[in-house]
């Protein structure tokens, strides 16, 4: 370890009692094994050594320009086996005469120069740190970036899993995590068997990380077994397989045996495993050194500083606001881009300058003068943000200013004030940021200076995340580290995406802003669409979801649009009578605060209409939001969360067109449920329909089967909004479920007409409405699904097994005929009028219609969607 001087640190503490012994081996940028590590005791039962990290900066205060510099030259080894050609099969041996031999590659240019930086850094000459950092971001600034995906492992090498990627330049980058976040579904996990705390879990933001077909990085610390690879290679390989491997560490450690046992594993996967190091050996353990490790920690206080006397006044601590940019990460727990590192990099010197001012604040660097010894201290997986934030600083202040960098750990590892021993002093302090693993105890080794005063620090600069900034960190680190030095502390931001916000008319949709708020993600951009035909194949195969893609607008014919004008005409009286009724229920059930929330896009222009009656009758403005619900993958969680942030979950009420059989009743059902398990929120699942023939609800308007205009069209009847969308490619953790807002369609718009043709007959059924809402009200009005029962016997008299074929009722009839393949439809005689446009599309596209007797089915009709493309999740 270094003092003020920089005096190389060795393990010969450990190596004097435990007879653990390094040995080199490769040492490819020159510095060997001895020259990066060096040795302690772990407090762990699963391993008695810990190599400490002369380059990493988790453990030990050490220049951020050499351990970002040591990152890069990580990096740069993995971007030569990047750009390398797979090494061929051995040749045959030359023919006699054929001349010498080509040796290897000469290495890159310039490389002499960087490994002598690195090993006269290593030795603590002044400006040896900088000079190799900036030597090596001129050599990425001079070749071509490399795409490729970077995995860090939490929580010593999530730093330098953000440094390799900087150096490849056109590297996503995700470390793992061991702090789950609200709203981050896990794309996976794995465990490190040898750690302190060994579950991972992986967090993307975007759902759709890891698909790009390039190559994975693996990055870590120290590689000394493989395991750990071999189980992170196959879970990502099982979820996303690919042709090309890499893992980059500082120290690779692997025996014979482990190093077969990782070539086995890519064989047996069929894929290339690359490992580079940036210098490899062993450790030789003798036997029994997990039982004397053990004994020898027991024998130990482990303090190894003295605790500051209690009557010591404390040391001043302040805060600054680094001035941390609004939305990029604080880190890569959700995903760190090549967009992000040059957004922080024009960032970094103006809150360096923040820092540097709070520092000014102390007057720590006045009174030490160029002497002055300063600690950026950062806090677990926060390794990356404090890191720049060091190195910035240390090119800010003035030359002879030590800045050194480090972090907190969950590691527990003994603590020895002695020269030979890599591990001087320990603080202890409580767990602040809440973990999920509930309390423990936290560590930060080597900032207490213990015996040697001239290891002091003159100030300490705390750098957390907001998540950490807790009361429990002012009563317990940083009141542990007022007693060595002032201390400013900054926080920044820990990235959660930004909330989404809903979407309004007239800018997404054509309905009135006032008339209901979009809980969706705006997908006008994308091209979702697909041929009916092709979209039933890849559903009923099971290879797609219908929430995945959408159906091709249909385009009505001047005879269908006429039908459409005339059944509005016929049935605006009964739908306003309709209307009136469920939204008295609706009041009766929720009281004048009720939040009308439509299921989109069928139930939307019914919420506006029941949101239109109340204002109507009695002069409410009820809110009302559209959110997504898709059978089989449930409701818009994200959604619920801006509801519940809002509102009292108690007094929505959801809202849809009708039923059919009632899958979606039951979905809103078993969904809600599951919600309320998850999260301890709990909405009612009560839904508001205007028709109930499937008898799924006691909140309608009628049960009668009839036409609902707005069945009629797609978006040109529901504010030109298409079906909502759930495909993982395009909405990640945080976001709404999506739709697409087709503007193009305007001129065929009719969703205002609709609701005007309604409303403009609310005077006409008032009277009505009330004069027999009282005996509604009290009638018995509870679901008994006999429409479901009527489905089933459907599906049995025509060989259908797969339910989701069948689908009952005037509205999903339509919807078969407009995104469907339809089979056939059964109407019932005497239907009427109702089905007159039913009769019209069916014709255009050829589809039988078959006359079943009144009493055969409780509807007025049933679609049946064509069978032949076999069994699947359909809608």
């Amino acid at each position: 370890m270094s003092g003020r001087a920089g005096a190389p640190w060795t393990g010969e503490w450990v190596t004097g009692r435990l007879e653990v012994r390094l040995d080199d081996r490769e040492r490819p940028v020159g510095a060997g094994l001895a020259d990066l590590v060096g040795l302690a005791v772990r407090r762990n039962p699963r391993r008695a050594h810990l190599l400490v990290s002369a380059v990493l900066g988790k453990h030990v205060p050490t220049d951020p320009r050499l351990v970002y510099g040591a990152g890069l030259l990580l990096g740069e080894l993995v971007h030569e086996r990047l750009t390398a050609a797979p090494e061929p099969a051995p040749a045959p041996a030359p023919a006699p005469g054929s001349g010498p031999e080509p040796g290897p590659e000469p290495p890159a240019a310039g490389a002499d120069e960087v490994h002598d930086l690195l090993a006269a850094a290593l030795r603590g000459r002044r400006g040896a740190a900088a000079a190799l950092r900036d030597r090596l971001v001129e050599r990425r600034a001079a070749r071509a970036p490399v795409e490729a995906v970077v995995l860090g492992y939490a929580e010593t090498a999530t730093a330098l899993g953000h440094s390799v990627a900087d150096a490849l330049g056109g590297a996503r980058y995700l470390h793992s995590t061991r702090r789950p976040v609200e709203g981050f579904g896990a794309f996976g996990g794995f465990e490190e068997e040898h750690s302190h705390a060994t579950s991972h879990l992986l967090l993307p933001g975007d759902p759709a990380f890891f698909d790009r077909d390039v190559p994975l990085v693996l990055v870590d610390d120290e590689l000394s077994t493989g395991r750990t690879v071999i189980n992170t290679v196959r879970a990502l390989h099982a979820a996303r397989p690919r042709r090309h491997y890499v893992v980059a560490t500082l120290a690779d450690l692997r025996g014979d045996g482990d190093r077969a046992a990782i070539d086995a594993f890519a064989a047996g996967l069929g894929v290339r495993l690359d490992i580079v190091a940036l210098a490899s050996g062993g450790v030789a353990l003798p036997a029994g050194v997990l039982e004397a490790g053990q004994a020898l920690v027991a024998g130990l206080s482990g303090g190894g500083a003295p605790t500051p006397e209690a009557t010591a006044a404390p040391f001043p601590v302040t805060r600054v606001d680094p001035g941390w940019p609004e939305g990029l990460p604080d880190g890569g727990r959700h995903g760190f881009l090549p967009e992000h590192r040059r957004r922080l990099e024009e960032e970094l010197a103006a809150m360096a300058g923040r820092v540097a001012a709070g520092l000014e604040e102390t007057g720590a660097v006045r009174e030490a003068g160029t002497g002055a010894r300063i600690l950026v201290l950062g806090f677990e997986e926060l390794m990356y943000a404090p890191l720049r934030l060091a190195g910035a600083l240390a090119d800010l202040l003035p030359d002879g200013v030590d800045v050194r960098y480090s972090t907190t750990t969950r590691s527990p590892v003994l603590a020895v004030d002695d020269p030979g021993y890599a591990i001087r002093t320990r603080l202890a302090f409580p767990a602040h940021d809440d973990p999920a693993d509930g309390p423990g105890e936290r560590y930060a080794y080597n900032v207490d200076p213990g015996a040697d005063p001239s290891r002091a620090f003159d100030a300490i600069v705390l750098v957390v995340d907001d998540a950490a900034d807790t009361p429990a960190l002012a009563s317990g680190l940083l009141e542990r580290l007022a007693r060595l030095a002032p201390v400013v502390t900054a926080a920044v931001p820990s990235y959660r995406g930004r909330a989404p916000e809903p979407l309004y008319g007239p800018r997404f949709g054509s309905y009135p802003a006032e008339d209901v708020a979009w809980l969706l993600k705006d997908l006008s951009d994308v091209r979702l669409e697909a041929p009916t035909e092709e979209r039933e194949a890849a559903i009923q195969a099971g290879r797609a979801h219908y929430a995945e893609s959408l159906p091709v607008e249909y385009q009505p014919s001047p005879a269908y649009q006429k039908l459409f004008h005339q059944a509005l005409d016929a049935s605006a009286e009964r739908l306003a009578y309709a209307a009136g009724v469920v939204t008295e229920m609706v009041l009766a059930e929720r009281g004048p605060g009720a939040v009308l929330v439509s299921l989109a896009r069928a139930g939307t222009p019914v919420g506006i209409l029941l949101r239109r009656w109340a204002r109507f009758a009695h002069g409410l403005d009820l809110p009302h939001y559209a959110v997504s619900i898709v059978r089989g993958r449930g409701i818009d969680e994200v959604a619920l969360a801006h509801l519940a942030a809002r509102h009292d979950p108690a007094r929505v009420m959801f809202v849809d067109g009708w039923t059919g059989k009632g899958a979606i009743a039951r979905e809103l059902t078993a969904a809600l449920g599951a919600h309320a398990a998850a999260t301890g929120r709990r909405f009612p699942a009560d839904l508001a329909v205007l028709a109930d023939p499937g008898r799924c609800t006691p909140l309608h308007g009628t049960r009668d089967d009839f036409l609902i205009p707005s069945a009629c069209l797609n978006s040109t009847v529901s504010g030109l909004v298409s079906r909502t969308v759930l495909n993982a490619r395009l909405i990640g953790p945080g976001d709404f479920h999506g739709a697409k807002f087709y503007a193009e369609l305007a001129g065929a718009d009719v969703s205002g007409e609709f609701l005007d043709a309604v409303c403009a007959r609310f005077d006409d059924v008032a009277e009505r409405v009330a004069k027999d809402l009282p005996g509604l009200l009290a009638a018995d009005r509870a679901p008994d699904w006999s429409g479901w029962e009527a489905v089933r016997r459907v599906g049995r008299a025509h060989g259908i097994d797969d339910l989701n074929l069948v689908k009952p009722g005037v509205g999903e009839t339509t919807r078969v005929l407009l995104r469907r393949v339809p089979w056939k439809i059964l109407a019932r005689a005497g239907a009427g009028a109702d089905l007159a446009h039913i009769r019209l599309l069916a014709a255009e596209r050829g589809v039988p219609v078959e006359e079943v007797a009144p009493d055969a089915i409780p509807y007025a009709c049933v679609g049946l969607i064509h069978p032949r493309f076999g069994q699947g999740a359909v809608q």
